[in-house]
């Protein structure tokens, strides 16, 4: 389960979406320091040299800090709240990177496999398929 205690681990992985196709654009560094704002973490001493670019996250530093954030058994709200997170990162620049790509696309099988998991979830999707699929024959 994400606690408060996880917003710096959340704030970290963020920064690592943003660094893991090798650049930060203006538009994700802006992002970035307005999150570590709001949350009162631009100035913490182990965000800040991650923050301000001066020491490069590797794509496997993020994806330990997604696997430490979520933890063994992580919820489905838990990955879609982490997915909706990263996405707002990685679609403030307009782009989306291969690597930006894999990481959601993990996120969300992740997701997918934690909603197999939970039978109710699974047929209130079904659910939803079914109504967007004649929605979408309407439409047609």
């Amino acid at each position: 389960m994400v606690t408060d205690s996880n917003v710096k681990n959340l704030v970290k992985i963020l920064i690592g979406a943003a660094w893991i196709d090798g650049i930060i654009q203006p538009e994700e560094r802006q992002y970035l320091r307005e999150i570590a704002q709001a949350k009162g973490l631009a100035t913490d001493p182990e965000i800040k040299p991650w923050l301000y670019e001066l020491v490069p996250v590797q794509p496997k530093e993020c994806y330990a800090w997604v696997k430490e954030y979520l933890g063994d058994r992580p919820s489905l709200e838990d990955c879609e709240s982490l997915i909706e997170a990263i996405s707002g990162l990685i679609y403030s620049d307009g782009e989306v990177a291969t690597e930006e790509a894999r990481l959601l696309t993990q996120l969300q099988d992740l997701a997918e496999q934690e909603s197999a998991q939970q039978p109710v979830h699974n047929a209130l999707l079904k659910q939803i398929q079914k109504l967007y699929r004649r929605w979408v024959e309407v439409q047609n």
